[in-house]
């Protein structure tokens, strides 16, 4: 077991999720309003929503990762998203604001949020598809089908220690919380995919110039 694959994933995760988009957006405008556990919940809604995805991916896929032209198209696909993805947050850094009022709301209502939010983006699959298929792609050339449950678990470590953190940031760390700080940490997490696209995109075409 490869412990800096280990790690890369995690930080992939965590990256992933990081982007201040709709879902954060949500988390923290509930966590303000309503604390921890309230932020929590949404995020905990959202990731059920993407375990959702990355199984169907998992099923849909791990039959033909060995196929050379599946990997390829999913490295080439994959980088297009992740590149797309931190474009987009980079270019929308900032279009986010924090509410300021506060309001009690039912923890059941806010884990329907994230979920709701998450399981009918109609971006959702596609953006799945492209980086948890990638990351199959990558896994299954570099290290065999046979630990690819482990590998995926430590993407969704990621967006777990990601949903910790925000509803932390949304608590006790809420007085460091405001826009400039919303728009540098989506701008940050936008290179960082950047460059998770870039290493996809290379991947795959030196695997079809090779072809």
């Amino acid at each position: 077991m490869n412990t800096s694959i280990l790690l890369s994933y995690i930080i992939l995760g965590f990256t992933l999720a990081a982007p201040i988009g709709p879902v954060n957006s949500a988390r923290l405008d509930k966590g303000i309003k309503n604390g921890f556990w309230h932020a929590w919940v949404v995020g905990a809604g959202s990731m059920i929503a993407d375990g959702v995805f990355m199984m169907i991916v998992y099923l849909g896929m791990v039959h033909f990762l060995e196929i050379p032209i599946v990997q390829i198209f999913l490295w080439l696909f994959g980088g297009f998203i992740l590149i797309y993805s931190g474009i987009e947050s980079i270019v929308k850094a900032g279009s986010f604001t924090l509410a300021d009022s506060r309001g009690k709301e039912s923890i059941i209502k806010c884990f329907f949020t994230g979920f709701i939010m998450s399981i009918t983006s109609p971006m959702s699959i596609l953006f799945w598809l492209g980086i948890y298929g990638s990351v199959l792609a990558k896994t299954a050339q570099t290290n065999g089908t046979a630990s690819l449950l482990i590998y995926s678990s430590m993407i969704f470590l990621g967006l777990t220690l990601w949903d910790i953190l925000v509803a932390g940031l949304t608590t006790g760390f809420r007085r460091f919380l405001n826009n400039n700080s919303l728009k540098m940490i989506s701008i940050i997490s936008g290179y960082s995919l950047i460059g998770f696209g870039l290493y996809f995109g290379y991947q795959g075409l030196v695997s079809l110039l090779k072809g």
